[in-house]
């Protein structure tokens, strides 16, 4: 068994990431607010991302679940807003998810997100509540009931985390070869090295895992992979921010928005305690 992503595949993590920076950038991001872009939508729905592992003959890609958690990975990078992972959960059962004319949501964990702009809502959300969230770009509403996602839901958020973990590791070393003081880059100093190093190794581990659970499909291994994930990106944003010091807080930069969505990721699509739970049942 291979887990190395095959030529198809990396060209699709190409055409994602191309089509991405094309129609969502930086400016786009900020821009977007609490709204959801139903433009962007529906060219990700026009594009296949939400009927990717729909099979052809009901319109989609058919593809599998390792070809979507590296479309998700770089949705993560560049913090796509929306309920992405219901809407492509949806595609086949809802009518307009796999196109982009629908926009599903699902209560999960005792939170929805982007309850208001949704078309479809997944459980019972009769309920529920606007609370404020850590993530400016991510509305969300609390709910009493509690509902488990499946674990295909919860490899997918662990994809979007791994996205995010690549991206504020990439955007550390960037910025520690820029960054000088003392008339040298901050880079050259040992304790900055460190922290970099240590986000890439969260990082490739965390690949590791969310790649094979794609490939086996275990749910014990979802639940290893999302925690890994959830650490990677949640901690890679923490260094990285000790790394741009005073800057990263500033809304010119992506630091914190990381931080702010790995945050809300970590509670979406699996906890930690559940997905402890789950491991600690399976030794």
């Amino acid at each position: 068994m291979h887990f190395q992503p095959t030529e198809d595949q990396r060209a699709l993590r190409t055409g994602v990431r191309e089509l991405l920076e094309a129609r969502f950038g930086r400016e786009a991001l900020r821009a977007s607010g609490a709204r959801l872009d139903r433009a962007l939508w529906r060219e990700l729905g026009d594009a296949g991302f939400f009927a990717l592992r729909l099979p052809e003959w009901q319109g989609g890609v058919g593809l599998g679940l390792p070809e979507a958690v590296l479309a998700f990975e770089e949705a993560g990078r560049v913090l796509l807003p929306g309920p992405l992972v219901a809407t492509h959960l949806a595609a086949g059962t809802v009518a307009g998810a796999a196109t982009g004319e629908s926009v599903v949501t699902r209560v999960d964990g005792g939170l929805v997100a982007w309850l208001e702009e949704a078309d479809v809502v997944l459980g019972d959300a009769a309920d529920a509540v606007p609370v404020r969230s850590v993530d400016p770009l991510t509305p969300l509403h609390r709910v009493a009931s509690v509902e488990r996602p499946g674990p295909e839901a919860v490899l997918l958020t662990a994809a979007e985390q791994l996205g995010s973990a690549a991206r504020t590791t990439e955007l550390a070393v960037r910025y520690a070869k820029e960054r000088e003081q003392f008339g040298r880059p901050i880079g050259g100093f040992q304790a900055v090295k460190h922290l970099c190093a240590q986000m890439l190794v969260r990082t490739e581990l965390a690949r590791a895992a969310v790649y094979a659970a794609a490939v086996t499909g275990d749910p014990v291994e979802t639940a290893g992979a999302k925690l890994l994930a959830d650490e990677a990106a949640v901690q890679g944003a923490r260094d990285c921010l000790q790394v741009y010091g005073g800057m990263g807080f500033t809304w010119e930069a992506d630091v914190h928005l990381h931080l702010k969505r790995a945050w809300v990721r970590a509670e979406l699509g699996q906890p930690a305690a559940q997905a402890e739970e789950l491991l600690a049942a399976a030794l």
